[in-house]
């Protein structure tokens, strides 16, 4: 067995005892489903705008989401043909099925980036967008679209995408 099939195996082990209860199933088929088209992100962007009284950083970062999951989901995703983790039985909640390649993570890497950006705006919610995407990015694990690594690649991708778009695409000209 390679260490990625270890490491996939300990954090899915991990998982498995959450898995079932109503409460974390709840919180993360959510978050999965919010994730999804980064419709939370899209909201926070709205919301910090309003804040800023800057509506040019909504579209800035809705953009910035749109070249990232081209990028992501019709090009990195593209060069990997990993299978996504199997699921048996029914789920507790409806989620979308993709059909792409299971590495990387979609729903991390676009986490991570907005996290990034949203970040620069509004310095003392870093902890809030930050956390909101580790909880985006660990329920496609719990969900059981992406093993662990998918996840961890998404992370690595998102955060190097974030740090490219704040130096040529930052949210706000101040």
């Amino acid at each position: 067995m390679s260490a990625i099939d270890d490491a996939d195996n300990a954090v899915e082990a991990w998982a498995e005892k959450l898995r079932g209860n109503s409460v974390a199933d709840q919180v993360f088929y959510a978050a999965s489903e919010w994730g999804d088209w980064s419709k939370i992100w899209h909201v926070l962007g709205v919301a910090t705008a309003v804040g800023r009284r800057d509506p040019l950083l909504a579209v800035r970062l809705s953009a910035a989401m749109g070249a990232e999951s081209a990028f992501v989901n019709g090009f990195v995703k593209s060069l990997f043909k990993r299978e996504r983790p199997e699921f048996e039985g029914d789920r507790p909640l409806h989620l979308r099925q993709p059909k792409t390649s299971s590495f990387p993570s979609g729903h991390a890497s676009s986490a991570f980036m907005a996290a990034a950006m949203l970040s620069d705006e509004v310095p003392k919610l870093r902890p809030v967008f930050y956390a909101t995407a580790a909880v985006v990015a660990y329920s496609r694990i719990h969900v059981k679209i992406h093993h662990a690594t998918d996840v961890a690649g998404g992370v690595v991708t998102g955060v190097a995408l974030g740090k490219l778009a704040k130096k040529y695409w930052p949210l706000s000209s101040r």
